[in-house]
């Protein structure tokens, strides 16, 4: 399975926990620039949650977690700008999941992310 691959089956098991805890996904990958996508937009209540989807076949080489560097969290928060001043949202919050997939497929999820 190539990163693109696993990438989107990430995605999409992370959009069906989002959907089986009350989120309604708004958007997917959500270009803003090359150096800018945001993996999911959903509504959790009346917040905007802005959530990237970080997937490891394993955690031998780091868990998901580890893959969000200052640099990717400060390209989210570019074009999670861009995506407010577009729809002038106020309630807002970044989540980050992560997934492994092997010994099982185990889901993390950490809600208001800051780095």
């Amino acid at each position: 399975m190539n990163n693109r691959k696993l990438g989107n089956a990430g995605e999409d098991l992370a959009c069906r926990y989002l959907e089986k805890n009350g989120y309604e996904i708004l958007e997917r990958n959500k270009q803003y620039s090359h150096f800018c996508e945001i993996d999911i937009i959903a509504k959790y209540k009346n917040t905007t949650v802005f959530v990237e989807v970080k997937t490891r076949k394993t955690n031998n080489f780091g868990t998901p977690f580890d893959a969000i560097t200052k640099t990717k969290y400060d390209n989210i928060k570019r074009g999670i700008h861009f995506y407010l001043s577009e729809h002038k949202i106020k309630e807002y919050r970044i989540d980050v999941i992560g997934i492994t997939l092997k010994p099982e497929i185990k889901i993390e999820h950490l809600k208001n992310a800051y780095l």
